[in-house]
Protein backbone atom coordinates (compact mmCIF):
# COMPACT_ATOMS: atom_id res chain seq x y z
CA UNK A 1 0.00 0.00 0.00
CA UNK A 2 1.24 3.40 -0.91
CA UNK A 3 0.32 5.35 2.63
CA UNK A 4 1.78 8.66 1.67
CA UNK A 5 -0.63 8.94 -1.12
CA UNK A 6 -3.60 7.02 1.15
CA UNK A 7 -3.01 9.38 3.57
CA UNK A 8 -2.95 12.21 0.87
CA UNK A 9 -6.26 11.09 -0.18
CA UNK A 10 -8.05 11.09 3.68
CA UNK A 11 -6.61 14.97 4.00
CA UNK A 12 -7.98 16.14 0.20
CA UNK A 13 -11.38 14.30 1.14
CA UNK A 14 -11.63 16.25 4.56
CA UNK A 15 -10.29 20.01 2.92
CA UNK A 16 -11.19 19.46 -0.81
CA UNK A 17 -7.73 20.26 -1.68
CA UNK A 18 -6.28 18.90 -4.22
CA UNK A 19 -4.69 15.49 -3.80
CA UNK A 20 -1.03 15.65 -5.91
CA UNK A 21 -0.74 19.54 -3.68
CA UNK A 22 -1.40 17.57 -0.48
CA UNK A 23 0.82 14.79 -1.18
CA UNK A 24 3.61 17.20 -2.12
CA UNK A 25 3.30 18.70 1.47
CA UNK A 26 3.51 15.28 3.37
CA UNK A 27 6.86 14.92 5.11
CA UNK A 28 8.81 12.34 6.96
CA UNK A 29 9.47 13.16 10.42
CA UNK A 30 12.89 13.41 11.64
CA UNK A 31 11.97 11.16 14.66
CA UNK A 32 10.00 7.94 14.77
CA UNK A 33 7.96 9.27 17.83
CA UNK A 34 6.39 12.00 16.16
CA UNK A 35 4.27 9.66 13.80
CA UNK A 36 5.67 7.75 10.22
CA UNK A 37 3.66 10.72 8.37
CA UNK A 38 3.46 14.35 8.78
CA UNK A 39 1.53 17.02 7.47
CA UNK A 40 2.17 20.90 7.75
CA UNK A 41 -0.48 23.02 7.72
CA UNK A 42 1.18 26.64 7.39
CA UNK A 43 0.05 26.93 3.81
CA UNK A 44 -3.24 26.72 4.63
CA UNK A 45 -3.45 28.94 7.30
CA UNK A 46 -4.52 31.72 4.57
CA UNK A 47 -6.85 29.60 2.41
CA UNK A 48 -9.07 28.91 5.99
CA UNK A 49 -7.93 31.91 7.52
CA UNK A 50 -7.32 30.02 10.78
CA UNK A 51 -4.57 29.54 12.74
CA UNK A 52 -2.31 26.31 11.65
CA UNK A 53 -2.69 24.67 15.37
CA UNK A 54 -6.32 24.69 14.51
CA UNK A 55 -6.42 24.06 11.22
CA UNK A 56 -3.97 20.89 12.47
CA UNK A 57 -6.33 20.25 15.30
CA UNK A 58 -9.90 20.76 13.32
CA UNK A 59 -8.57 18.00 10.57
CA UNK A 60 -7.54 15.65 13.08
CA UNK A 61 -11.37 15.10 14.26
CA UNK A 62 -12.07 15.34 10.78
CA UNK A 63 -10.32 12.31 9.04
CA UNK A 64 -10.87 8.95 8.27
CA UNK A 65 -8.74 6.89 10.89
CA UNK A 66 -8.98 3.59 9.13
CA UNK A 67 -5.83 1.51 8.51
CA UNK A 68 -4.09 4.18 10.75
CA UNK A 69 -2.96 3.46 14.78
CA UNK A 70 -3.66 7.22 15.49
CA UNK A 71 -3.32 10.50 14.57
CA UNK A 72 -1.47 13.66 16.74
CA UNK A 73 -1.92 16.85 16.31
CA UNK A 74 1.63 18.89 17.29
CA UNK A 75 1.50 22.62 17.08
CA UNK A 76 0.42 23.43 12.89
CA UNK A 77 1.81 19.92 12.29
CA UNK A 78 -0.67 16.50 11.67
CA UNK A 79 1.18 13.13 12.73
CA UNK A 80 -0.09 10.11 11.13
CA UNK A 81 0.92 6.64 12.76
CA UNK A 82 0.54 3.88 10.50
CA UNK A 83 -1.29 0.57 12.15
CA UNK A 84 1.47 -1.72 11.83
CA UNK A 85 -0.36 -4.95 12.48
CA UNK A 86 -2.68 -4.03 9.34
CA UNK A 87 0.93 -2.80 7.63
CA UNK A 88 2.26 -6.09 8.26
CA UNK A 89 -0.67 -8.47 7.24
CA UNK A 90 -0.44 -6.27 4.01
CA UNK A 91 3.33 -7.27 3.34
CA UNK A 92 3.15 -10.89 4.24
CA UNK A 93 0.27 -11.20 1.92
CA UNK A 94 2.04 -9.02 -0.79
CA UNK A 95 5.34 -11.47 -0.21
CA UNK A 96 2.96 -14.38 -0.43
CA UNK A 97 1.16 -13.49 -3.70
CA UNK A 98 4.33 -12.05 -5.53
CA UNK A 99 6.93 -14.70 -3.95
CA UNK A 100 10.28 -13.89 -5.83
CA UNK A 101 8.93 -10.83 -7.52
CA UNK A 102 8.09 -9.03 -3.97
CA UNK A 103 9.99 -5.89 -4.04
CA UNK A 104 11.17 -6.20 -7.73
CA UNK A 105 11.08 -2.76 -10.09
CA UNK A 106 11.99 -1.40 -13.65
CA UNK A 107 13.70 1.85 -12.42
CA UNK A 108 16.98 0.70 -13.57
CA UNK A 109 15.31 -0.30 -16.69
CA UNK A 110 17.96 0.54 -19.81
CA UNK A 111 21.07 0.89 -17.29
CA UNK A 112 24.26 -0.96 -16.74
CA UNK A 113 25.74 -1.17 -13.66
CA UNK A 114 29.27 -3.07 -13.24
CA UNK A 115 30.20 -4.59 -9.60
CA UNK A 116 33.70 -5.61 -9.43
CA UNK A 117 33.82 -7.52 -6.34
CA UNK A 118 35.25 -10.77 -4.54
CA UNK A 119 38.35 -10.33 -6.43
CA UNK A 120 40.85 -12.77 -4.75
CA UNK A 121 44.89 -12.94 -5.25
CA UNK A 122 45.99 -16.52 -7.76
CA UNK A 123 47.76 -18.75 -5.52
CA UNK A 124 46.53 -17.75 -2.66
CA UNK A 125 44.01 -19.22 0.19
CA UNK A 126 40.55 -17.92 -0.70
CA UNK A 127 40.24 -16.65 3.01
CA UNK A 128 37.67 -15.80 5.33
CA UNK A 129 38.88 -11.74 4.92
CA UNK A 130 36.95 -12.42 1.25
CA UNK A 131 34.07 -13.03 2.50
CA UNK A 132 32.77 -9.36 2.97
CA UNK A 133 33.46 -8.52 -0.62
CA UNK A 134 32.06 -11.75 -1.85
CA UNK A 135 29.29 -11.52 -0.17
CA UNK A 136 28.35 -7.96 -0.51
CA UNK A 137 29.06 -7.51 -3.71
CA UNK A 138 26.75 -10.60 -4.77
CA UNK A 139 24.03 -9.00 -2.74
CA UNK A 140 24.71 -5.74 -4.34
CA UNK A 141 24.55 -7.82 -7.82
CA UNK A 142 20.86 -9.50 -6.96
CA UNK A 143 19.38 -6.08 -5.38
CA UNK A 144 20.01 -4.07 -8.29
CA UNK A 145 19.15 -6.82 -10.81
CA UNK A 146 15.69 -7.38 -8.73
CA UNK A 147 15.45 -3.38 -9.75
CA UNK A 148 16.09 -3.71 -13.38
CA UNK A 149 19.53 -2.49 -13.57
CA UNK A 150 21.67 -4.79 -15.87
CA UNK A 151 24.42 -5.87 -13.68
CA UNK A 152 27.69 -7.14 -14.63
CA UNK A 153 29.43 -9.05 -12.08
CA UNK A 154 33.29 -9.10 -12.44
CA UNK A 155 35.77 -10.73 -10.52
CA UNK A 156 38.96 -8.73 -10.73
CA UNK A 157 41.59 -11.65 -10.30
CA UNK A 158 44.83 -10.70 -8.41
CA UNK A 159 46.41 -12.38 -11.45
CA UNK A 160 50.04 -10.34 -11.76
CA UNK A 161 52.53 -8.60 -9.87
CA UNK A 162 56.16 -9.28 -8.78
CA UNK A 163 54.19 -11.94 -6.25
CA UNK A 164 54.33 -14.40 -9.35
CA UNK A 165 58.14 -13.87 -9.35
CA UNK A 166 58.16 -15.28 -6.41
CA UNK A 167 56.09 -17.93 -6.31
CA UNK A 168 58.02 -19.48 -9.63
CA UNK A 169 61.40 -18.89 -7.69
CA UNK A 170 59.51 -21.26 -4.76
CA UNK A 171 57.97 -23.14 -7.59
CA UNK A 172 60.98 -24.44 -8.90
CA UNK A 173 62.95 -25.09 -5.63
CA UNK A 174 60.50 -26.37 -2.98
CA UNK A 175 56.95 -27.62 -4.65
CA UNK A 176 55.65 -30.94 -3.82
CA UNK A 177 54.28 -32.05 -7.06
CA UNK A 178 51.93 -34.74 -5.45
CA UNK A 179 50.86 -32.04 -2.76
CA UNK A 180 50.02 -29.52 -5.35
CA UNK A 181 47.90 -32.50 -7.60
CA UNK A 182 45.99 -32.84 -3.96
CA UNK A 183 45.63 -29.43 -2.55
CA UNK A 184 46.90 -26.43 -4.97
CA UNK A 185 46.21 -23.50 -2.63
CA UNK A 186 47.72 -24.75 0.57
CA UNK A 187 50.56 -26.08 -1.28
CA UNK A 188 51.31 -22.89 -2.79
CA UNK A 189 50.57 -20.67 0.19
CA UNK A 190 53.55 -23.30 2.04
CA UNK A 191 55.96 -22.33 -0.86
CA UNK A 192 54.68 -18.60 -0.69
CA UNK A 193 55.64 -18.69 3.25
CA UNK A 194 58.66 -20.39 2.53
CA UNK A 195 60.12 -17.99 0.18
CA UNK A 196 59.82 -15.19 2.58
CA UNK A 197 61.26 -17.24 5.59
CA UNK A 198 64.51 -17.94 3.10
CA UNK A 199 64.91 -14.61 1.68
CA UNK A 200 64.95 -13.25 4.91
CA UNK A 201 68.13 -15.16 5.15
CA UNK A 202 69.04 -15.08 1.90
CA UNK A 203 67.95 -11.41 0.43
CA UNK A 204 69.31 -12.72 -3.31
CA UNK A 205 65.86 -14.67 -2.92
CA UNK A 206 64.22 -11.29 -4.03
CA UNK A 207 66.41 -10.54 -7.12
CA UNK A 208 65.85 -14.05 -8.50
CA UNK A 209 62.47 -13.06 -8.09
CA UNK A 210 62.20 -10.06 -9.63
CA UNK A 211 64.23 -11.43 -12.64
CA UNK A 212 61.45 -14.24 -13.25
CA UNK A 213 58.77 -11.74 -12.90
CA UNK A 214 60.43 -9.69 -16.03
CA UNK A 215 60.85 -12.84 -17.41
CA UNK A 216 56.77 -13.59 -17.30
CA UNK A 217 56.50 -9.38 -18.17
CA UNK A 218 58.56 -10.26 -21.71
CA UNK A 219 56.27 -13.31 -22.45
CA UNK A 220 59.36 -16.06 -21.58
CA UNK A 221 57.84 -19.57 -22.00
CA UNK A 222 58.54 -20.84 -18.96
CA UNK A 223 57.21 -18.39 -16.36
CA UNK A 224 54.33 -17.89 -18.75
CA UNK A 225 53.52 -21.83 -18.67
CA UNK A 226 54.11 -21.98 -14.62
CA UNK A 227 52.09 -18.76 -14.47
CA UNK A 228 49.15 -20.53 -16.23
CA UNK A 229 49.37 -23.46 -14.47
CA UNK A 230 49.10 -21.83 -11.04
CA UNK A 231 46.13 -19.64 -12.14
CA UNK A 232 44.44 -22.42 -13.60
CA UNK A 233 44.56 -24.42 -10.61
CA UNK A 234 43.55 -21.59 -8.21
CA UNK A 235 40.33 -20.58 -10.37
CA UNK A 236 39.76 -24.52 -10.27
CA UNK A 237 39.67 -24.26 -6.69
CA UNK A 238 37.92 -20.46 -6.21
CA UNK A 239 35.23 -21.67 -8.34
CA UNK A 240 34.27 -24.66 -5.89
CA UNK A 241 33.33 -22.05 -2.97
CA UNK A 242 31.83 -20.07 -5.33
CA UNK A 243 29.84 -22.95 -5.81
CA UNK A 244 28.88 -23.59 -2.19
CA UNK A 245 27.86 -20.07 -2.28
CA UNK A 246 25.88 -20.30 -5.17
CA UNK A 247 28.13 -16.90 -6.89
CA UNK A 248 28.61 -16.69 -10.63
CA UNK A 249 30.69 -13.96 -12.26
CA UNK A 250 30.21 -12.15 -15.83
CA UNK A 251 33.90 -11.83 -16.27
CA UNK A 252 36.75 -12.95 -14.61
CA UNK A 253 39.12 -10.31 -15.99
CA UNK A 254 41.73 -9.62 -13.77
CA UNK A 255 44.85 -7.50 -13.49
CA UNK A 256 46.70 -9.58 -16.45
CA UNK A 257 43.98 -8.52 -18.68
CA UNK A 258 45.10 -5.42 -18.13
CA UNK A 259 48.75 -5.22 -19.37
CA UNK A 260 48.61 -4.37 -22.90
CA UNK A 261 46.15 -1.45 -21.91
CA UNK A 262 48.18 0.19 -19.79
CA UNK A 263 50.60 1.96 -21.84
CA UNK A 264 48.08 3.52 -23.70
CA UNK A 265 46.85 5.11 -20.61
CA UNK A 266 50.12 6.02 -19.74
CA UNK A 267 50.57 8.12 -22.69
CA UNK A 268 47.12 9.45 -22.49
CA UNK A 269 48.60 11.05 -18.92
CA UNK A 270 51.88 11.89 -20.80
CA UNK A 271 49.90 13.95 -23.49
CA UNK A 272 47.61 15.79 -21.04
CA UNK A 273 50.92 17.19 -19.37
CA UNK A 274 49.50 15.10 -16.23
CA UNK A 275 52.31 13.81 -15.55
CA UNK A 276 55.20 14.72 -13.22
CA UNK A 277 58.56 12.89 -11.69
CA UNK A 278 58.68 12.23 -8.60
CA UNK A 279 61.87 11.02 -7.42
CA UNK A 280 62.53 8.72 -10.43
CA UNK A 281 58.71 7.62 -10.40
CA UNK A 282 55.77 8.95 -13.05
CA UNK A 283 52.78 10.01 -10.51
CA UNK A 284 49.95 12.61 -11.50
CA UNK A 285 50.05 15.49 -8.60
CA UNK A 286 47.02 15.33 -6.50
CA UNK A 287 48.05 18.38 -4.02
CA UNK A 288 45.38 20.49 -4.10
CA UNK A 289 42.92 17.72 -3.43
CA UNK A 290 44.79 17.22 -0.09
CA UNK A 291 45.75 13.91 -1.65
CA UNK A 292 49.34 12.08 -2.00
CA UNK A 293 50.63 11.80 -5.57
CA UNK A 294 48.68 8.76 -7.86
CA UNK A 295 51.80 6.93 -8.52
CA UNK A 296 51.53 5.59 -12.59
CA UNK A 297 55.41 4.16 -13.09
CA UNK A 298 57.59 3.18 -10.18
CA UNK A 299 61.08 4.27 -10.72
CA UNK A 300 62.15 1.09 -12.24
CA UNK A 301 59.47 1.68 -14.80
CA UNK A 302 56.67 -0.63 -13.79
CA UNK A 303 53.22 -0.48 -13.32
CA UNK A 304 51.31 -0.62 -10.25
CA UNK A 305 47.46 -1.30 -8.91
CA UNK A 306 46.65 2.56 -9.99
CA UNK A 307 47.93 2.16 -13.59
CA UNK A 308 45.80 -0.83 -13.94
CA UNK A 309 42.98 0.24 -12.08
CA UNK A 310 42.63 3.11 -14.42
CA UNK A 311 43.21 1.25 -17.09
CA UNK A 312 40.76 -0.93 -15.69
CA UNK A 313 37.86 1.68 -15.33
CA UNK A 314 37.90 3.17 -18.98
CA UNK A 315 37.72 -0.49 -20.55
CA UNK A 316 34.71 -0.84 -18.59
CA UNK A 317 33.05 2.16 -19.90
CA UNK A 318 33.95 1.61 -23.49
CA UNK A 319 32.76 -1.91 -23.04
CA UNK A 320 29.49 -1.66 -20.92
CA UNK A 321 28.81 2.22 -21.26
CA UNK A 322 28.32 1.46 -17.20
CA UNK A 323 25.80 3.72 -15.27
CA UNK A 324 27.35 2.92 -12.12
CA UNK A 325 30.61 1.37 -11.65
CA UNK A 326 30.86 -0.03 -8.33
CA UNK A 327 34.57 -1.16 -6.54
CA UNK A 328 33.51 -3.65 -3.43
CA UNK A 329 37.22 -3.02 -1.86
CA UNK A 330 37.92 -2.60 2.06
CA UNK A 331 38.14 0.54 3.72
CA UNK A 332 41.69 0.32 3.71
CA UNK A 333 41.82 1.16 -0.21
CA UNK A 334 39.70 4.15 0.45
CA UNK A 335 42.50 6.71 -0.76
CA UNK A 336 43.52 4.52 -3.07
CA UNK A 337 40.27 5.13 -5.02
CA UNK A 338 40.10 8.46 -4.16
CA UNK A 339 43.36 9.05 -6.32
CA UNK A 340 42.52 6.48 -9.08
CA UNK A 341 38.74 8.22 -9.13
CA UNK A 342 40.43 11.68 -9.56
CA UNK A 343 42.96 11.55 -12.18
CA UNK A 344 40.13 9.92 -14.16
CA UNK A 345 38.49 13.43 -13.51
CA UNK A 346 41.93 15.32 -14.67
CA UNK A 347 42.02 13.31 -17.78
CA UNK A 348 38.42 14.45 -18.49
CA UNK A 349 36.19 11.99 -18.01
CA UNK A 350 33.23 13.44 -15.90
CA UNK A 351 31.81 9.56 -15.85
CA UNK A 352 34.54 9.08 -12.98
CA UNK A 353 31.43 10.56 -10.54
CA UNK A 354 29.52 7.37 -11.23
CA UNK A 355 32.83 5.34 -9.91
CA UNK A 356 31.56 4.51 -6.39
CA UNK A 357 33.59 2.58 -3.91
CA UNK A 358 31.78 0.90 -1.47
CA UNK A 359 34.42 -0.17 1.66
CA UNK A 360 33.92 -2.70 4.83
CA UNK A 361 35.74 -3.08 7.81
CA UNK A 362 39.15 -5.52 8.06
CA UNK A 363 38.63 -9.04 9.54
CA UNK A 364 40.21 -9.85 12.12
CA UNK A 365 40.77 -12.97 14.50
CA UNK A 366 42.73 -12.47 18.14
CA UNK A 367 43.57 -9.00 17.97
CA UNK A 368 45.43 -9.40 14.55
CA UNK A 369 44.91 -8.90 10.96
CA UNK A 370 45.34 -11.93 8.39
CA UNK A 371 48.52 -12.34 6.71
CA UNK A 372 48.96 -14.54 3.53
CA UNK A 373 52.87 -13.85 3.52
CA UNK A 374 53.14 -15.33 7.14
CA UNK A 375 50.14 -17.93 6.83
CA UNK A 376 48.25 -16.23 9.06
CA UNK A 377 44.69 -17.13 6.95
CA UNK A 378 41.63 -19.00 7.55
CA UNK A 379 40.64 -20.65 4.59
CA UNK A 380 36.79 -19.76 3.95
CA UNK A 381 35.90 -23.39 2.75
CA UNK A 382 37.07 -24.60 5.98
CA UNK A 383 35.01 -22.30 8.16
CA UNK A 384 31.69 -22.85 5.86
CA UNK A 385 32.48 -26.46 6.34
CA UNK A 386 32.37 -25.98 10.12
CA UNK A 387 29.74 -23.78 10.11
CA UNK A 388 27.43 -26.31 8.25
CA UNK A 389 28.54 -29.31 10.47
CA UNK A 390 27.51 -26.89 13.70
CA UNK A 391 24.26 -26.20 12.19
CA UNK A 392 23.53 -30.16 11.13
CA UNK A 393 24.47 -30.62 15.13
CA UNK A 394 22.10 -28.30 16.45
CA UNK A 395 19.44 -29.94 14.32
CA UNK A 396 20.24 -33.33 15.45
CA UNK A 397 19.70 -32.22 19.28
CA UNK A 398 16.80 -29.97 18.47
CA UNK A 399 15.11 -31.23 15.74
CA UNK A 400 16.25 -34.85 15.30
CA UNK A 401 12.95 -35.86 13.46
CA UNK A 402 13.47 -33.29 10.66
CA UNK A 403 13.75 -34.69 7.03
CA UNK A 404 16.71 -33.18 4.66
CA UNK A 405 19.03 -32.58 7.95
CA UNK A 406 21.97 -32.16 5.90
CA UNK A 407 20.43 -29.61 2.75
CA UNK A 408 18.57 -27.46 5.82
CA UNK A 409 21.94 -27.25 7.38
CA UNK A 410 23.30 -26.44 3.99
CA UNK A 411 20.77 -23.44 3.87
CA UNK A 412 21.23 -22.00 6.84
CA UNK A 413 24.90 -21.26 6.22
CA UNK A 414 24.64 -20.62 2.95
CA UNK A 415 22.48 -18.13 2.65
CA UNK A 416 21.29 -18.31 -1.36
Amino acid sequence: MNYKLTIAEKIAKATELNVDDVQKLIEIPPKPEMGDFAFPCFQLAKVFRKAPNIIAQELSEKIDKEGLEKVETVGGYLNFFVDKASFSKGVIEKVLTEKESYGHSSIGEGKTVTIDFSSPNIAKPFHVGHLCSTAIGNSLYKILSSQGYNCVGINHLGDWGTQFGKLIAAYERWVDEEALEKEPIKELLRIYVKFHDEAEKDPSLEDIARQHFKNLEDGCEKEVKLWQKIKDVSLMEFNRIYDMLNIKFDSYAGESFYNDKMDAVVEELKEKNLLVESKGAQVVNLDEYNMPPCIILKADGASIYATRDLAAAIYRKKTYDFYKNIYVVGMDQSLHFKQVFTTLKLMGYDWADNCVHVGFGLVKFADKKLSTRKGDVIFLEDLLNEGIARAKQAIEEKNPSLENKDEVAKRLVLVQ
